[in-house]
């Protein structure tokens, strides 16, 4: 188990937000495997201050991420999902542990993610616009498509890392920058994923903040997200009790 988390730079205290660099002073939150009850790790939570740091870091990572031409956004994303594939072991054991999915469906779980890093990295070359015929002499009408902002993802236990590649990959090459909030029961995969992305985006010179990362509770944290305007949409998966919140 050690050599686990140690490949995937899970400490025995790791911090629960990121924005390219970690932060986190709020309550510490014991991470316990549901195979055995032990103690995986601890997490430090941030505080609804940190919370707001890290939206303005992500925000201010999307004003230069959306000016970067589509195909070098997905090249950023290959690379992601390249690395994916040199700890899917280690990472699909990691899900295991802290998640409970058995051996293999926690490594599919990561193959899930790689598969969706080669989909955005074929659709970004493929962001279309239509050429609309107009009633104007010598003129035309063009759509365009443009980034909406901070994209803020809420993922459930049960897919602690896949729900949130499926979002972060196509916000990304789409010139979005993401904020990732995960489930309480499962902070330590997202930690390990955003230092996965950290590492690619800053080996690429890129703002490692446009993966950014929120590990706090729900009723601070969660409803920040929901009702914050620089958050111009929101991916929630979770129970019905969530869905209606």
């Amino acid at each position: 188990m050690n050599e686990i988390l140690t490949v995937l730079g899970i400490e025995e205290h790791n911090l629960g937000g990121f924005c390219g660099e970690w932060m986190g002073s709020g309550p510490e939150l014991a991470v316990m495997t549901p195979i055995d009850g032990s103690q995986l790790a601890t997490v430090q939570q941030v505080t609804e201050g940190e919370y707001d740091t890290i939206v303005s870091r992500a925000h201010e990572a999307f004003l230069h991420w959306r000016t970067v031409p589509p195909p070098r956004r997905g090249e950023l994303v290959r690379q992601i999902g390249d690395r994916l594939r040199e700890v899917k072991a280690e990472l699909g054991a990691l899900v295991t542990l802290e998640m409970g999915k058995i051996r293999t469906e926690g490594e599919g779980e990561v193959q899930e993610m790689i598969d969706i890093c080669d989909f955005a990295t074929g659709l970004s070359r493929q962001l279309y616009g239509l050429t609309i015929a107009s009633e104007r002499q010598d003129h035309r009408m063009m759509e365009q498509w443009h980034p909406l902002g901070v994209v803020g993802v809420i993922s459930a236990f049960n897919f602690p890392v896949a729900v949130w590649s499926w979002n972060a990959a196509l916000a990304c090459v789409c010139g979005d920058s993401v904020l990732w909030k995960p489930a309480s029961q499962t902070p330590l995969t997202a930690i390990a994923v955003l230092k996965i992305a950290q590492g690619v985006c800053e080996e690429n010179g890129v703002d490692p903040a446009i993966f950014s990362l929120a590990v706090g509770r729900g009723s601070t944290v969660g409803d920040r997200l929901l009702h914050d305007r620089r958050v111009p949409l929101v991916s929630a998966t979770g129970s019905c009790a969530v869905g209606y919140r």
